[in-house]
């Protein structure tokens, strides 16, 4: 039996305060002891550029800052069809190319499962260090991912 492989991709950009957030996120939760078959990857202002990487996982879990219009620090959970019926594109800086991404996948042959976990920001500014608000709910968010990846993990579907 194959091993089913999951990525834990950061993406944002740490030069613009909580743009940062999934970057800052996957570097921390990098540093933790973890099943061999899961890989981290600090994919910065990502563009279809990384799709390639895909085609290798069963699973890909996305950490990034996600507008959804709440409270700043509110975390989101959220599957590829929630970006999908999006239609605004208001969840994300990033899910279009996510999606593009996805289905370049797929052409190769593999596409993998999709699920977002996204903080809401307070302020995206020149300035490398997140706002006081996510700085606080940053612990929360790592904790929403940690059980996350274990859910992904256990799952009968993974």
């Amino acid at each position: 039996m194959t091993t089913k492989k999951l990525l834990v991709l950061g993406v944002g950009n740490i030069l613009l305060m909580d743009e940062g957030v999934g970057v800052y996120a996957v570097q921390e939760l990098g540093k933790e002891d973890w099943p061999e078959h899961v890989d981290f990857v600090d994919g910065g202002t990502f563009t279809q550029d990384i799709f390639y990487l895909f085609e290798k996982y069963d699973h890909v879990l996305v950490l990034d800052a996600v507008r959804g219009g709440q409270e700043p620090g509110t975390i989101y959970r959220l599957k590829e069809n929630d970006l999908i019926e999006n239609k605004d594109q208001s969840l994300s800086l990033h899910d279009i190319d996510l999606l593009d991404s996805l289905n370049m996948a797929e052409l190769l042959g593999k596409r993998p499962t999709l699920t977002v976990i996204g903080i809401e920001p307070e302020k995206f500014d020149w300035e490398m260090k997140l706002t006081p608000t996510l700085k606080k709910a940053f612990p929360e968010f790592l904790e929403v991912i940690r059980q996350e990846i274990y859910n992904i993990l256990n799952s009968s579907t993974f």
